[in-house]
């Protein structure tokens, strides 16, 4: 059994030689073609057979491997036995090269030995190793991780184990290194985006551990408040109903977290003996890991809420929310979500850029005279959107077209719910956010109007109804959705 298979283009194979030596000397066993293979050998066979043996494989990658039909062959081998028996796939930067090219090895961390010489060859080699041979983790390709970000996802696997996640843009890292080993020494378990390895499935490992969160601690800055990549950790955490912890670091707070409590870490103070606590009753609550309730309640047609772990107090310094960025590159945010079907992401912002416009964020939700302030080109723009992406499957006027409400009365709410699809019967309950949503919705399903981190609240489905009514019946009123 090899301990890597090195995968590369004819041209590269000094190159991929002395790749292929510098393990073998830091201790891996290596399967490189031209030393390996004997004289008579069916070359086809034993590199099948390599593969089959192999833990690892190694992707070396430049300008003209990406192109060669026997590497590309070599490669699809090397994403199958990735996919089928868990072998790691490492992708290795040899040069310039638009990793693009190979959208899966795109996806995964990948070693940039591009300006790797000397020395520093060495000691990535000697990394490399270390990784392939399980003796630890290899070193700061935290840069090269938060480049992966916006890559596309496929597969979510559960985590060994539940984490607090830890969320930050490139700018809050010293603080981020700061405060990771001080929730570990709290004995917390933690986990951020250093913590991936080469060869990661970088967006599929960042949704997995956020979806079973034990809680997610957002570092709140400038920076993240522009940050695609935060703003979608975000919603996928509030599509999933993980509790959040957010740390103010520098500017205001995000836009998405404006009714959530935060610590307020502007002077560079790290979180102090009570919020600790705080983190460890929400560790030991086992919120994180119960499943998603089934409940029936005919009566009232409403869930029990969530055991709040995170306090709903202001905290001591309170600070206004950040304004919304410049609504333009929102709502391109919003179509781009709905491009990528993120149906859950996309429904979550719309309900923000709602609230926003009637400065209901901080509440997250909205009162019945909100809706006749809401400004109708808004709610038509985002009609538009919905129904442009989702070919006319979703949006607001989809949903006029199969009900409108007559009054602001809460029956008129129930006749919503049903012609919408958001429950089944009047005797059905609505389930939690991460149970309500997901495939094969019907017409008429999206926007639900629905904000996931006011679930923790016993009256939660009051302030989605008042919600809805508001802005259905805005609709109703000249200039609306029509």
């Amino acid at each position: 059994m090899a301990d890597v298979f090195i995968s590369y283009a004819a041209e590269d194979r000094a190159w991929a030689g002395e790749l292929a030596a510098g393990l073998r000397r830091n201790g891996v066993r290596v399967f490189f073609d031209e030393c390996s293979l004997l004289p008579g050998d069916v070359v086809v066979h034993q590199l099948e057979a390599a593969i089959r043996r192999s833990t690892h494989g190694i992707q070396v990658l430049s300008p003209v491997a990406v192109h060669k039909p026997w590497v590309l062959q070599e490669y699809a081998a090397l994403l199958t036995a990735s996919t089928e028996r868990g072998l790691r796939l490492i992708p290795v930067l040899h040069s310039d090269v638009d990793i693009g090219a190979l959208p899966f090895a795109a996806t995964r961390l990948w070693v940039d030995f591009r300006d790797a010489a000397g020395q520093a060859f060495h000691d990535k080699v000697g990394e490399l190793a270390r990784v392939i041979l399980g003796e630890g983790a290899r070193g700061d390709g935290e840069s090269e991780a938060m480049a992966l970000r916006d890559r596309a996802a496929r597969s979510v696997d559960v985590p060994a184990e539940p984490s607090f996640v830890v969320c930050y843009a490139r700018q809050e890292s010293d603080y981020a290194r700061r405060l990771l080993p001080a929730l570990s020494r709290a004995g917390l378990p933690v986990w951020s985006i250093s913590h991936l390895t080469w060869g990661d499935d970088v967006l599929s490992t960042i949704r997995a551990q956020i979806r079973h969160a034990l809680g997610i601690v957002v570092l709140m800055s400038p920076e993240a408040e522009n940050s695609e990549d935060i703003t979608r950790e975000i919603l996928e955490g509030q599509r999933h109903s993980r509790p959040f912890f957010p740390i103010l670091v520098r500017g205001d707070r995000h836009f998405l977290l404006a009714s959530t409590w935060h610590f307020d870490a502007r002077t560079g103070s790290l979180p102090g003996y009570v919020e600790l606590d705080l983190l460890r009753r929400l560790r030991d609550s086992g919120l994180a890991v119960a499943p998603a309730p089934d409940r029936s309640d005919a009566a009232a047609a409403r869930p029990a809420a969530p055991p709040v772990a995170v306090p709903d107090s202001p905290s001591p310094a309170p600070v206004p929310a950040a304004s919304l960025l410049p609504d333009a590159p929102v709502r391109a945010q919003l179509g781009a979500l709905l491009a990528e079907h993120e149906w859950e992401h996309a429904d979550v912002l719309t309900t923000a850029l709602i609230l926003r416009a009637v400065d209901r964020l901080e509440s997250g939700w909205l009162r019945r005279g909100d809706g006749r302030r809401l400004p109708a080109g808004l709610l038509r723009e985002v009609d538009a959107v919905w129904t442009e992406f989702s070919d006319g499957r979703y949006g607001f006027r989809p949903q006029r077209e199969r009900a409108r409400p007559a009054s602001a009365r809460h029956r008129d709410f129930l006749a919503l719910s049903l012609a919408y699809g958001w429950r089944g019967s009047v005797e059905d309950a609505v389930s939690e956010y991460r149970a309500f949503t997901g495939p094969d919705r019907p017409p008429g399903f999206f926007p639900t109007l629905r904000n996931p981190q006011n679930e923790r609240y016993p009256d939660w489905y009051d302030q989605w109804t008042e919600t809805v009514l508001a802005v259905h019946l805005r609709m109703r009123a000249e200039g609306g959705v029509e």
